[in-house]
């Protein structure tokens, strides 16, 4: 059908005052489906009928589209683009105030039909001359409501300390980063997992000896289930080859696996629950560099509360995991995506990072 035409008429060349918007789903374009008009004189007045009919060609006359030859067909269909209906929805037509009739009548039906539902036991009922009473005990049972029915939704976990010791036996049991993968996805004592689509683990090589750490997953990487997806991910690729690496050959990982509601910064305790489920993964990893991308990767692990513009393009010495490591931060892809100008600072710290890499 063409969306947006009812009963009704309108001038040649006057623009429909109901033009539909470019964004309703589509098959396609009028103007595309319609040849050049040969017939398309400029007649005083069109009638448009229902959804289905339409005339062209003619003044004050209702014709069926299978009447019409090529060249009215191609005419109402230049008159339907320039009246403002552009695009086609449906292959078939669709009769509108027939259906919203039909609507309003089920509707007047079923509210008569809910009125009189309450009187039919009463015309229904035998007379009778005793009146059966309902003893009190029978009344309260029956009046007494439901129980809730017990929801499906994943318990609510209490980040306190017992939360960080399950989360730290669950970590410290893993022999392998298969092993703490598993784990991290079996753990539940963290409420950033009951809002998260997926867990975010780890990816690349950790042979390299080296981890590129961010905050944590954005709405990219919880749908895809890698870490740095999206144009982020995209971003960080550019800076890695620039560099001479890949995300293949250097190890991905988050601070945080799972997605905080809206981005939002994960609260102290999250953060000391997911701790240990880091700290494993890098002794298991065993890394000798860390890149770490933005404000909080740099405050987590250098413990400044600075900002990545006051911690950033110096390498530091650290003990994480009972690992002496370099470090160095530097500004995270999203933050150079929402300002460029400081792709020149991220590029000093890359080649900073680099020497220190070739200089090994």
């Amino acid at each position: 059908m063409w969306e947006g035409l009812g009963r009704g008429s309108f001038a040649c060349g006057q623009e429909n005052p109901s033009r539909l918007p470019a964004t309703l789903p589509t098959r396609r374009r009028v103007r595309d489906a319609a040849p050049p008009c040969p017939n398309l004189s400029t007649p005083n007045r069109l009638e448009i009928g229902s959804l289905s009919h339409a005339t062209c060609c003619s003044v004050n006359v209702m014709n069926t589209a299978r009447d019409m030859d090529a060249p009215e067909l191609a005419a109402l269909l230049h008159f339907y683009a320039d009246s403002g209906v552009e695009w086609l929805v449906e292959d078939e037509p669709a009769d509108r105030f027939a259906e919203f009739a039909a609507q309003k009548a089920a509707r007047a039906e079923a509210k008569m039909s809910a009125v009189a539902r309450p009187q039919q036991p009463a015309q229904n009922e035998a007379p009778t001359s005793q009146t059966v009473s309902t003893p009190p005990a029978q009344k309260r049972t029956a009046q007494a409501p439901r129980p809730p029915a017990p929801s499906s939704s994943p318990a609510v976990a209490v980040p306190d300390g017992e939360a960080v010791s399950a989360a730290r036996f669950s970590a410290e049991s893993a022999r392998s980063l298969g092993e703490l993968k598993t784990a991290l996805e079996a753990f539940n004592g963290c409420n950033l997992k009951n809002g998260a689509r997926s867990t975010v683990f780890a990816s690349g090589d950790p042979a390299s000896r080296i981890m590129v750490i961010g905050p944590m997953p954005n709405a990219d990487d919880d749908r895809d289930s890698i870490p740095f997806s999206g144009r982020q991910g995209q971003l960080l690729d550019r800076m890695l080859g620039a560099i001479g690496l890949s995300r293949e050959v250097v190890m991905l990982t988050n601070v945080i696996p799972w997605r905080p509601p809206g981005n939002r910064q994960p609260s102290p305790a999250e953060q000391e629950i997911c701790r240990p489920f880091l700290e494993r993964q890098i002794a298991l990893a065993e890394p000798k560099y860390l890149l770490l991308l933005g404000n909080f990767p740099a405050r987590f692990f250098f413990g400044d509360g600075g900002t990545i513009h006051s911690m950033r393009g110096e390498w530091r010495d650290i003990r994480f995991a009972g690992l002496e490591l370099a470090a160095i931060a530097t500004l995270h892809p999203q933050e150079l995506l929402a300002a460029p100008a400081n792709k020149a600072l991220a590029w000093q710290d890359l080649l900073t990072f680099k020497s220190r890499l070739e200089a090994v």
